[in-house]
């Protein structure tokens, strides 16, 4: 939408400059495009600023509860759990105090990215942490999902060979590995380049000149995708053995309905993960499939939003760029997200939902007592009635 405002501003700007003059542009024309792009600069800059503040307090709160629990968890099983979530939030921290504070500064210089980069290795180092940071989070998540999922399944294996030192070593490698990936385009695989409205830097989807783009950005999209087909399928699994497990273990005593009550919750948790999951990163990495597929890369729009008589093809490129920065902002969105869906939501909200859903089965089932009850007395009315009858039939 703030895109959209700043087409519209920019195509005023230009349509006055036509009829002011046919030759080259002004001093005054120049000096009121600059006027309206920091307005539209001015507009946009809230919205990473929020992303921003908004991330750091939940990633922050997540490792204080994680640094506090770890310290007093015994069971390895529940320290490798906290492992992971501590992990995943500071790369979900990190991320966003390295890209953040660059797009604030894009857009406080009016779009003009030369301005706080005129070497271009500024652009490199946040495609670099773009990739890096979101592919982490996705193995991490695929991480958990594996782990869960293999618990549930298999838990004399799981308690035999998982320790907390498996875990650790998973994470560097997850990590090493990724990293490794995300620094091709420095070695001259694939490229990184400026996107679309100018404030941020990422993998190029249309370049074929360029050795090796199309593999970098290809393998990225199936990577991302393979991730979530396996987070999926985990959290699908671990939610069918633990209702299976569930009513195995059903009854009246109170391991039973503990056991209910922390079922219901993790099975709502797990439902939470895979649709904030899917939602956040599915746009992103269908439609770079889509853009590659077309030979599309979303720092065209660059130079065409310059064009004062965009054909249907510019108009098309535009429209693929403008979903483009949407999609890039919900796979940002995954990072504020995360903590709450891992840790934070489960301690608020997961036990304020089981209550009102017992206190609402408890209703009905209170009402179910009262409806039996007042049958069960209408009906002994009426046996009491018949019997009278019947015993003053026999006394006449």
């Amino acid at each position: 939408m703030t895109s959209d405002k700043c087409d519209f501003v920019g195509s005023q700007s230009r349509i006055g400059a036509m009829l002011t003059s046919n030759v080259t542009k002004s001093a005054g024309e120049e000096n009121a495009t600059r006027t309206d792009s920091a307005a539209c600069g001015y507009v946009s800059v809230v919205f990473p600023i929020t992303m921003m503040a908004t991330g750091m307090v939940g990633n922050s709160l997540a490792l204080i509860l994680v640094y506090i629990s770890y310290r007093k968890k015994e069971n390895r099983r529940k320290k490798s759990f906290l492992l992971c979530i501590g992990s995943l939030a500071l790369t979900d921290l990190f991320g966003q105090l390295l890209t953040s504070p660059i797009v604030i500064s894009a857009y406080r210089a009016d779009l003009r990215w030369e301005r706080i980069d005129s070497s271009g290795n500024l652009c490199a180092f946040f495609g670099v942490c773009m990739t890096t940071f979101g592919l982490c989070a996705l193995f991490m998540a695929s991480a958990m999902a594996i782990e869960r999922a293999t618990a549930i399944t298999n838990p004399h294996w799981y308690s035999n060979h998982m320790k907390t030192s498996v875990t650790k070593q998973t994470l560097v490698v997850i990590w090493c590995l990724v990293l490794l990936f995300a620094l091709l385009p420095v070695a001259g695989v694939g490229k990184y380049t400026r996107q679309w409205p100018g404030t941020w830097c990422f993998i190029s989807t249309g370049d074929r000149e360029v050795p090796g783009n199309i593999f970098f950005s290809f393998t990225f999209a199936l990577l991302g995708i393979f991730s979530l087909l396996v987070t999926v399928s985990c959290n699908v699994v671990t939610i069918r053995g633990l209702i299976t497990r569930c009513k195995t273990k059903s009854g009246t005593s109170q391991a039973s309905k503990h056991w209910e009550r922390l079922t219901t919750e993790t099975v709502i948790q797990l439902m939470g993960i895979m649709c904030v999951l899917l939602v956040c990163w599915s746009p992103l990495l269908v439609l770079m499939l889509r853009m590659i597929s077309t030979q599309v890369s979303s720092h065209e729009c660059n130079s065409s939003a310059e064009s004062s008589h965009p054909s249907s093809s510019v108009r098309d490129v535009q429209l693929d760029c403008n979903f483009f920065l949407t999609a890039i902002r919900l796979a940002s969105l995954n990072q504020i997200l995360d903590p709450w869906v891992y840790l934070l939501l489960r301690e608020i909200l997961l036990r304020k939902f089981c209550l009102v859903a017992n206190a609402v089965s408890n209703c009905s089932v209170e009402d179910q007592k009262e409806t039996q009850t007042a049958l069960d007395a209408l009906n002994k009315q009426k046996q009491e009635s018949l019997q009278q009858s019947q015993s003053n039939k026999g006394d006449f």
